[in-house]
């Protein structure tokens, strides 16, 4: 597909991400059924269900009217690992990014869409609903919040570093539950920030808001719109070893940071710890 026509799919993915997020706010601290999945706390509720539902539609009709080439729409319930790098055109979609905080009426959750082709992202957005702030990025052409570009911090030192992290929604019964990693940033930054929406987490970094950023076992849905979206902005995203990411698994171990001497000495933080064999 020509880069020309990314242009058409950012814009798609700006009107589905848009709507979900109209969905969220009518329903914020309403009454709604809320579910957990195998884990127990990992929680699902009708308005996630709704959304999903909300963003297939336009992804579906919108491609269709606009005559774009057909695409595999990838979400928790339609992921298979080892599948993304052979799919030639692909959305990847989490309709509410932060569902324990919405859950709880704490007003910090996100829409996260995104394009890729040959299992690269190549258009993210990403919405956070209640602060009506829109990440965008095309591959190539910048990122952006609301139609401005970003940029990312210029802070080179990890102990003069805002960081961002969060925990496995399994943390009670796997024994990698990033406490390590959280109890030794904690001592060499100036602090680490849990805020519950790793979408929201890496585009703060696009944004200059922190300055970097770990978390174990995200799904390709949690990072990849926030990922093209960090490093359009200047900075850098890797696995804990410091090489790319590997889109087609459900346990990314990822670092995301403003692309200074920080991601080196995040890389050399993580190397230490003893789950690194996991990333």
């Amino acid at each position: 597909m020509e880069p020309s026509h990314w242009s058409k799919r950012l814009d798609i993915a700006i009107e589905a991400a848009k709507e979900a997020a109209q969905c969220q706010r009518k329903n914020y601290k309403k009454k709604f059924d809320i579910n957990t999945k195998s884990s127990g706390i990992d929680l699902v509720t009708t308005v996630d269900l709704e959304c999903d539902r909300q963003i297939r539609d336009i992804l579906t009709r919108r491609s269709s009217e606009e005559h774009l080439p057909e695409s595999v729409l990838i979400t928790e319930e339609t992921f298979e690992e080892g599948s993304v790098m052979d799919m030639k055109y692909s959305w990847v979609v989490d309709p509410l990014d932060g569902t324990t905080n919405f859950a709880h009426g704490f007003p910090h959750f996100s829409v996260s869409i995104a394009f890729m082709e040959k299992g690269q992202p190549v258009v993210g957005v990403v919405y956070d609903t209640m602060k009506d702030e829109l990440f965008t990025a095309i591959k190539g052409q910048g990122a952006f919040l609301n139609g401005k570009p970003i940029r990312v911090s210029q802070v080179t030192a990890l102990d003069q570093s805002l960081l961002a992290t969060g925990f496995p929604y399994d943390v009670h019964v796997k024994p990698e539950d990033n406490m390590d990693y959280f109890l030794t940033f904690m001592k060499i930054c100036h602090g680490v920030r849990r805020a519950g929406s790793a979408a929201l987490d890496l585009v703060y970094i696009a944004s200059g808001r922190l300055d970097g950023f770990w978390e174990l076992r995200l799904s390709p849905w949690d990072v990849v719109a926030g990922s093209l979206i960090v490093e359009e902005a200047g900075g850098q995203i890797s696995n804990f070893r410091g090489h790319s990411l590997d889109y087609d698994t459900r346990r990314i171990n990822i670092l995301g940071s403003n692309g200074t001497d920080i991601h080196n000495q995040l890389v050399a933080v993580c190397k230490d710890s003893h789950v690194v064999n996991m990333a």
